[in-house]
């Protein structure tokens, strides 16, 4: 059956309405897209204002998904607290993933540092960078206990060889293992040693320092007799002479070393029974060089052992103004010995 024609009223009130209700959609549409903008704008001020921590703080930031590190920026005020912060930064770091990843380090924020800011040094910043100095002169055990003391190293080492490490300033960043560390320390001193023994002055040690261990055993002895980088060409004269005429060498780091059970420093003088202590490091017991080192020396022990001075002193003793006398003869030496005791006797 053919369908009734509406009349041209009705057909005017239906075309009316559709209008209306289109009209209606479009306004709705737009105070959405209004609200919306809106919302973009002031998400774009909260994600470059300036932040809630009040003074520059380092943070470490762990390994882990995006709520831990969430949870360590509001823990240490970097982000405000609360799910709202949380969102808003999840949404900015999804926003801006195509500048890279997060990273798990030890990371530094300036005072009232901003998303926007945050997210840039959770990608690129440069981690904290810490420092450890391996003094010149110091045992292994010692060197040991720097190492286990040190913060923001992780994990143990091994046994640690004694005048193996170069003694320096070395740097590293949280997280670091110990053994690491150790290893390049170690290298370094390998890679010194090889370096002073190639370049040494073969005549002068020829018959006497025959090996690059040697030398290394010297060195540390050499580093522990003084602090003055211009006598050391001297004492390790006075030492390769003794050595070369079958004398013992009769020095107190030796002796020291041995007492102390390799920690290399007594709180107290010498006394006559530590020189007749029973150990392969007296020098005082035993004729020729130590077993091994008794410290780690530093490059100027070393090339002063591979450039001694020339000369034939065979003694030396303090002056007790930080230096020392050296004698060619006996008779000499005690009367150097002597100038010493009073000096130190006027002193106390």
């Amino acid at each position: 059956m053919p369908e009734s024609p509406v009349p041209e009223a009705q057909d005017k009130q239906i075309k009316t309405s559709k209008y209306f209700r289109l009209i209606t959609k479009g306004r709705v549409l737009a105070l959405l897209l209004a609200g919306a903008g809106g919302t973009v704008f002031a998400g774009y001020g909260h994600y470059t204002d300036p932040g809630p921590l009040q003074a520059e703080r380092v943070v470490i930031i762990p390994h882990g998904g995006t709520d831990r590190v969430v949870h360590v920026l509001q823990e240490n005020g970097v982000l405000a607290r609360g799910s709202v912060s949380s969102l808003f930064f999840k949404l900015a770091l999804f926003l801006t993933k195509s500048q890279g990843p997060l990273h798990a380090a030890e990371l530094k924020f300036p005072d009232r540092v901003s998303i926007a800011h945050s997210l840039a040094i959770l990608r690129h910043g440069q981690p904290v960078s810490h420092s450890l100095t391996i003094a010149e002169g110091l045992t292994a055990r010692r060197i040991q206990a720097l190492l286990m003391q040190a913060p923001a190293l992780q994990g143990t080492i091994g046994e640690i060889q004694e005048g193996r490490v170069a003694p320096q300033t070395f740097f590293y960043v949280w997280g670091m293992e110990r053994q690491t560390l150790l290893t390049h320390m170690e290298t370094l001193m390998n890679t010194l040693l090889k370096e002073v023994w190639a370049g040494r002055d073969q005549e002068a040690l020829v018959g006497i320092i025959t090996t690059p261990e040697q030398l290394l055993i010297l060195a540390s002895i050499v580093e522990r007799e003084t602090s003055l980088p211009e006598e050391r060409p001297q004492i390790a004269r006075v030492f390769l002479n003794r050595l070369k005429q079958g004398m013992k060498l009769q020095t107190d780091p030796t002796v020291i070393y041995a007492v102390s059970n390799g920690e290399g420093l007594l709180t107290r003088p010498l006394t006559k029974d530590d020189l007749q202590f029973d150990s392969p490091y007296n020098s005082y017991q035993h004729e020729g060089l130590p077993p091994g080192p008794i410290c780690s020396p530093g490059k100027s022990a070393l090339e002063a052992v591979a450039h001694p001075a020339e000369g034939d002193a065979l003694y030396f003793v303090a002056t007790g103004h930080g230096g020392h006398h050296f004698s060619h003869t006996l008779a000499e030496h005690i009367e150097h010995v002597r100038t010493y005791r009073r000096t130190k006797a006027d002193v106390q």
